[in-house]
């Protein structure tokens, strides 16, 4: 069993379920990447798998344990940190306090943490005394995923990292994304920017209507004509 699965979820936000069946995973040091049309239920089924939504079907398993019926907060101290699309560093408060607040939990020394958020992000530890509402938008994500690297994670789930960047911006985002998992970190992560995020997947999952549609590596969807044609523009 992978180390991270949401496994044949269906459920949704109270009305008509927006999952359906749905199976998400992810191994240790492994990039999964969810892509779909809008609407396909991407966020939906992070969310899922994160306890941000009820199911009432299925179950959501980390390290062989069934972590089904815990909170979003039992998750993080279980090991599990979410980075959500929008409204995800606090504006009045300089770079090292957001990252500072991502180690509420924690109760041993932070600094060698930060160290090494600032050695992965450089630019963060330029700008370590500005407030993070005056960052550039790219600058801003990557505080985002400074402190949920803060909780020291087992799992990084992202929630289309590279929204509203440059192009530039989010070839760097991935690089950093590709040496977090790369530590050993489980990364999961929603995106709209389907081919660039398939090119660093080691597995992709194509949803339509909260359905899984297609699975395999990023490099297999990537090569799928029918994937190609449906999904990636040609």
């Amino acid at each position: 069993m992978s180390f991270l699965i949401g496994e044949k979820m269906t459920g949704g936000y109270g009305g008509a379920d927006i999952l359906h069946d749905c199976t998400i995973a992810a191994d240790q040091g492994e990039i999964a990447v969810i892509v779909g049309p809008n609407g396909a239920g991407k966020s939906t089924a992070m969310k899922a798998v994160f306890g941000m939504l009820n199911i009432h079907s299925g179950r959501v398993m980390l390290d062989g344990e069934d972590i089904t019926a815990l909170t979003p907060q039992a998750r993080v101290a279980k090991g599990m940190a979410f980075v959500p699309q929008t409204s995800n560093v606090f504006p009045t408060m300089s770079v090292e306090e957001n990252l500072e607040m991502g180690a509420f939990l924690r109760r041993d020394n932070i600094q060698e943490t930060i160290d090494q958020v600032y050695e992965l992000f450089p630019i963060l530890g330029d700008k370590r005394r500005q407030n993070a509402g005056e960052l550039s938008g790219g600058q801003r994500q990557q505080v985002a995923v400074g402190r949920a690297l803060m909780t020291q994670p087992k799992v990084l789930m992202l929630d289309e990292p590279t929204a509203g960047v440059s192009p530039i911006v989010m070839d760097e985002l991935f690089d950093r994304i590709i040496e977090v998992a790369r530590t050993g970190i489980s990364i999961l992560m929603v995106e709209q920017n389907a081919r660039q995020a398939l090119d660093i997947a080691d597995k992709g999952y194509v949803l339509v209507q909260g359905r899984n549609r297609y699975t395999d590596t990023g490099q297999a969807l990537m090569n799928n004509p029918d994937v190609r044609k449906s999904f990636l523009g040609g």
